[in-house]
Order: structure tokens, then sequence, then C-alpha cells
């Protein structure tokens, strides 16, 4: 061997050392588990998930001329709608709170989840075409959803709270906050977890199967039919008020009213009852997703 070659390839050698030594910022690697979900990454894409949110936030109503103005209206004509049909033709009991009140109070909660859940359910589809191109963690997307979903529920929070303040003040109505008001950002939590969780789930599974999309917008429309949005619990007959509250957003809706307004069937069996239903599927969630994430493009 000449001297040429045992250069060579002591550089060769010396260059192999220095790369070991390399410390690199960021390695990708292959999930290959069900339980690796590397959560770690949404805090180091903390940035781009406050972009997504901007982003969600801002296209909604952008090119509409009322703009913003449609979060207020929508729950409005959706209260005015349910007073009528509901509480004057149908004069189904709210309890003996004002009609506007116990409609809207429904109203802003179930729009919240609604959101979160639909929204979430098409994440796989709709983003294709930015998964295909660059890495970042897939989850930041449902995750960007349900936090402007809670900008739009705090500013129709703050209207339904102008509402309570006209009918209690001015009104003279027999309303008045009780001490579970306390539990609203728990009920909150409660919702956009349920919400992500089950939209992670379904967004999974129109991957393969498009059906579950055409059936999400009646099953949503079903679902709240089946919750104590347009009637209270104290209302139903015995043999079909097991099946309301099998529905987890029952105690949350229930749970909100009585300490708002000061009526309702609230039982802390019923949030415990929602709270590890919501545990449960957004664990669920999560593995899902996860595992679907890997090999979507070759479905989509």
């Amino acid at each position: 061997m000449n001297m040429n070659t045992t250069q060579k390839l002591e550089e060769l050698s010396s260059l192999a050392l220095e790369k070991e030594k390399e410390e690199w910022t960021e390695v990708i690697k292959p999930k290959v588990g069900w339980f690796e979900l590397n959560l770690i990454e949404i805090w180091n894409y903390r940035d781009l998930l406050m972009l997504f949110v901007r982003r969600d936030f801002v296209s909604i109503y952008k090119q509409s001329i009322l703009g913003p103005v449609w979060f207020f209206i929508q729950p409005l004509l959706a209260t005015f709608a349910f007073t009528i049909l509901f509480g004057r033709i149908a004069e189904m009991s709210t309890d003996g709170l004002p009609l506007i009140l116990f409609y809207m109070s429904g109203i802003t909660l179930w729009n919240y989840f609604q959101d979160c859940f639909t929204k979430t359910s098409n994440t796989f589809t709709s983003n294709a075409s930015i998964f295909g191109k660059v890495y970042f963690p897939r989850v930041i997307v449902p995750l960007s959803v349900v936090i402007s979903n809670l900008i739009k529920f705090g500013l129709q929070f703050i209207f339904l709270l102008l509402f309570w303040l006209y009918f209690f003040k001015i009104d003279g109505a027999q309303i008045f906050m009780r001490k579970e008001i306390l539990l609203f950002p728990f009920l909150v939590v409660l919702m956009a977890g349920m919400g992500l969780g089950l939209g992670m789930i379904i967004s999974s599974l129109t991957t393969k199967y498009r059906d579950f999309q055409y059936m999400l917008t009646f099953g949503v429309q079903l679902l709240m039919y089946g919750s104590p949005v347009i009637y209270p619990v104290s209302s139903l007959p015995e043999e079909y008020k097991y099946f309301i509250l099998a529905n987890p957003m029952t105690g949350v809706i229930e749970a909100f009213r009585y300490g708002l307004l000061g009526t309702g069937s609230y039982e802390s069996g019923y949030l415990i009852y929602s709270f590890v239903f919501t545990v449960v599927v957004l664990f669920l969630g999560l593995l899902v997703f996860n595992r679907v994430q890997k090999n979507f493009m070759d479905t989509v």
C-alpha cells in the first residue's frame, strides 16, 4: 500500500469521526409503533400552530361583506328560529327560563363542539396537498382548528352574556349564577377534546372510506336532537331519558345551564361520564391518527 492510499484512508476515517460528532438539530425517523405519538413536536412547531390558527380564523369570512359579524348573526338567527318553532308553536318546556336564553345557551355550546368535530374530520382529505410536500406534525392541523374555533366560541359566549344581563337587570327574570359556573373552563376542555378525538377518528377513516364524510352532516344533526339543546332533560319521559344521558354532550350542556342560568339537571356523575368518554375517545383518536398519517397519501 503506497503513501497516497494510506493518507486517503486516514482522511476518510477522520471525516467519518467528525460526522459522528456532529449534533443534528432534528432527526426524522419513521414511526412504527402505535404508541409513538411524539407529542413534544407540537411544542417545537408552536409557531406553525399559531400560523394555522390565524389562517383558520381569518379565512372564514375574509371575502364576505359582514365579516366577523356572522359570528353573532348565526347563533342569533338559530335562536330566533328555535324560539318560534319549539318555544311558541310546539310549546316545549324550557324549565321556566326565558326562551331566548335557553336556546342560545344550548346553541352556543353545540356550535363549538360541532365545529371542532366537523372541521377536524376532513383533515387528511383537505390538506393532502400540504402533507405531501413538507414534514410537520400532522396533529397540528386539527389542533389549530380547535383553537381557532375557541376564539369564535369566546365571542359568542360574550354575546350570550349580554342577553343574560338584559334578562337579569332589565327584564327581571329569575335567573342567577351558581358556583358551578366555575366549571366553565373544564366544560370547554371537554367539548374541545371530544370534538378533536371524534374528528381525528372520522378523518382517519375517510382516507379509505369516503362514506363517513357523507354521513357526517346527517349524523351531527341527528346527534344535536339527541342532546338537550332544544329541551331540558327534566321534561323527558323516564323511558327515553337514559338514551339522552348516554350522549356525553348532555352532561356538559346541563352543567353549563345550571351554572349560568340556575336551572337544569346537573349531577356530577354526568360530568364524570363525559370526562371518561372524552379521555377515551381523544386517546383513540390520537392513536388512529398517528397510525394513518404514515401511509394515507397512498389512499387519499
